[in-house]
């Protein structure tokens, strides 16, 4: 499936979309992790879930449940929350 990448994590991917495949949300960070060393952690806490600054989108559509189902077909968004002042 098509992951589009934001911003700060394009060091990870070199790119702003990459294909990945999983069968849930879960399994398809997983394959980012496999393909993109550290890039999990940026997404993903210590107790394995989303983190608060990051929003995933799936076909227009926010997720936070990692065992989600998904298919191949299937478009996937990461968007990085913007802070300061």
């Amino acid at each position: 499936m098509k992951v589009l990448i934001p911003g700060g994590l394009r060091s990870y991917t070199e790119r702003s979309e990459v294909e990945a495949s999983g069968a849930t949300l879960g399994a398809v960070l997983a394959e980012l992790e496999r393909l993109y060393p550290g890039i999990r952690f940026r997404v993903i806490d210590e107790q394995d879930q989303i983190r608060r600054h990051i929003r995933i989108f799936v076909n227009g559509a926010q997720l936070r449940d990692l065992a989600q189902p998904l298919k191949a077909s299937d478009e996937l968004v990461i968007v990085q929350a913007l802070s300061g002042g």
